[in-house]
């Protein structure tokens, strides 16, 4: 989701293109039932329930399905935010407003995207968000995310730190993505909790010892 082409340590190249082969092994039923389950766990989140805006994304391919959690938030009356995918690989947002509002967007040569059509809010609208969905391919046990490389959501988490904007975190995945560690740097962020289709695991925030 708008986070390919930017290199970095071998490391976690090499576990991408595991995580990636793993993924696009899945048939296509499996990946419709852990959409299900994802979101039946991901509204149960009282950081969803509370919230009144939420940055999410549209899953492609073999991502974790996330239409119908992104339908369910709106139909709870919550403003639900999309990325738009910005040349330099920074992320615009647009409201969401259902899936026949999206539109498929093909930057390069890259997979093509579903963005939200109409008005564009500007980079720094994901600080007004009260809980944050990443995709990731992989979190460990320190809550820490692995992503696909291409540095779009380095920029949210550098974004959100900058205005002080402290939303829930939350990535969404499949089971075995859940790894005991993966590759960190010292620019990567932690996130609060992940969900995947078997359930939801919180992380302890940095700010909160002993808790």
């Amino acid at each position: 989701m708008g986070h390919l082409g930017r290199t970095d340590e071998p490391d976690k190249r090499t576990l991408r293109r595991e995580l990636l082969a793993m993924r696009n092994r899945l048939p296509e039923d499996d990946v419709e039932a852990a959409g299900a389950a994802l979101t039946e766990h991901a509204l149960e989140l009282g950081e969803l329930t509370h919230a009144r805006t939420v940055a999410a994304y549209v899953s492609v391919g073999s991502e974790p399905g996330t239409l119908a959690l992104l339908d369910a938030l709106r139909a709870r009356g919550v403003r639900v935010l999309l990325p738009a995918l910005l040349p330099d690989n920074d992320l615009d947002w647009g409201v969401y407003a259902g899936a026949d509002s999206l539109v498929q967007v093909q930057h390069g040569g890259r997979t093509a995207l579903l963005e939200p059509a109409g008005e564009r809010l500007g980079p720094d609208a994901v600080t007004g968000a009260d809980a944050v969905l990443l995709p990731g391919l992989a979190v460990d046990a320190r809550g820490m995310r692995l992503g696909r490389g291409g540095g779009s959501y380095d920029r949210v988490l550098a974004r959100l730190e900058r205005a002080g904007a402290r939303p829930a975190l939350v990535v969404l995945l499949y089971d075995a993505e859940v790894v005991a560690r993966v590759p960190a740097e010292p620019h990567d962020r932690p996130v609060h909790a992940v969900v995947t289709p078997s359930g939801v695991r919180r992380f302890r925030r940095p700010q909160e010892p002993g808790r």
